[in-house]
């Protein structure tokens, strides 16, 4: 993870070099807040993985006497397809809507959402369909 941290780094470094150039020149406040925006985007999770990749042993992927065979093997366990996140979407669509078509349409928004939330959280813990 050294090198995801080291990467999102120097992503955050550019983006700071941008934004002290941006701001000092033009003096508008709007871009110059959106690109410190930036900077945070890279800045945090750089440094989390930084201070998580000094507590934990290196990956194969880090070290330069690693072999193929290490990094062989069951990768990680990925989630089964799922209506959850569109039933999500759907209902994060008619709650932004309620602002155009009426209050009526927040409640199913937000039952939509919030049942969405639910099921995710649910069917993850048991390892299926729900």
């Amino acid at each position: 993870m050294k090198f995801e941290a080291k990467m999102l780094l120097v992503i955050a470094l550019f983006f700071f070099v941008l934004f002290a150039t941006y701001a000092f020149f033009s003096k508008e406040w709007a871009g110059s807040i959106m690109l410190l925006g930036s900077v945070l985007l890279g800045l945090l999770p750089g440094s989390y993985y930084l201070w998580w990749s000094n507590r934990m042993e290196p990956r194969p992927e880090d070290r330069d006497d690693a072999t193929i065979k290490e990094g062989s093997g069951v990768i990680a366990a990925f989630p089964d397809t799922s209506i959850w996140p569109f039933i999500f979407g759907v209902g994060a669509a008619m709650f932004a809507l309620s602002l155009v078509l009426g209050i009526w349409t927040a409640f199913i928004g937000g039952a939509m959402t919030l049942s969405a939330m639910i099921g995710v959280a649910t069917e993850s813990r048991r390892g299926g369909q729900v």
